[in-house]
């Protein structure tokens, strides 16, 4: 119903941001559209992750744990070749036409905000591997938000320093398989395996991931 407006839920807007594909704006498309396809299928938010024009997609999560669960998930669909970034924004969303879909409310402007946050510490050294902010929308109580951020801080830059093959070790444990699996599908050592779950920072984004995933 047009004008209904929900509780305070999680608005998420995403883009990409780095691309190894020169030139192909097709097949950037093509991949996008997989990896969102692969994540709602993993979490099967409310509303799922759909693009909204070019390069830019949205989705409303009921959870917090969920939409920060999504925003890992798709970078590690799309990494080392592509790379995203994402605002996640609390608050009141209120649904203004059903056909086409559009939607608007405070829950969004956060989300926003928080897209354009990540854009802006880019160009900060310090914070250059930094693809996720949470904001909270003006006069909504959040006291969990600094904590999730720096959370989030920890996880991103983490993963950002990872090579394509820790990348895949993350990827393949994240989806459920066992590290022997994982040393498998990889094709090294299961011993080589271990070493880059504990030396490579994938041990410490798994359990950034687990803690992050609890948050209501």
């Amino acid at each position: 119903m047009a004008g209904m407006k929900r509780d305070p839920t999680v608005a998420l807007i995403g883009d990409v941001v780095g691309s190894r594909i020169p030139d192909d704006r097709a097949d950037v498309h093509a991949r996008l559209e997989a990896a969102l396809a692969r994540v709602n299928a993993e979490l099967a938010p409310q509303g799922p992750l759909w693009i909204t024009a070019g390069d830019e997609y949205q989705a409303v999560f009921e959870r917090v744990g969920d939409a920060i669960a999504a925003t890992l998930r798709l970078r590690l669909a799309l990494l080392p070749d592509l790379d995203v970034r994402h605002g996640l924004g609390w608050g009141e969303v209120t649904v203004l036409s059903e056909t086409p879909r559009i939607e608007d409310g405070p829950g969004w402007w956060a989300a926003r905000a928080g897209i354009n946050r990540v854009a802006a510490d880019a160009d900060r050294a310090s914070l250059s591997r930094v693809r996720t902010a949470f904001t909270v929308a003006d006069g909504v109580d959040r006291r969990d938000a600094a904590a999730i951020n720096a959370a989030l801080l920890g996880r991103d830059g983490l993963v950002g320093a990872m090579s394509a093959r820790s990348l895949s070790v993350l990827r393949g444990l994240l989806s459920g398989q066992t590290q022997r699996e994982v040393a498998e599908a990889e094709g090294i050592s299961a011993s080589a395996v271990s070493q880059r779950v504990r030396n490579d920072g994938v041990a410490l984004v798994i359990a950034i991931d687990e803690q992050l995933r609890g948050i209501e």
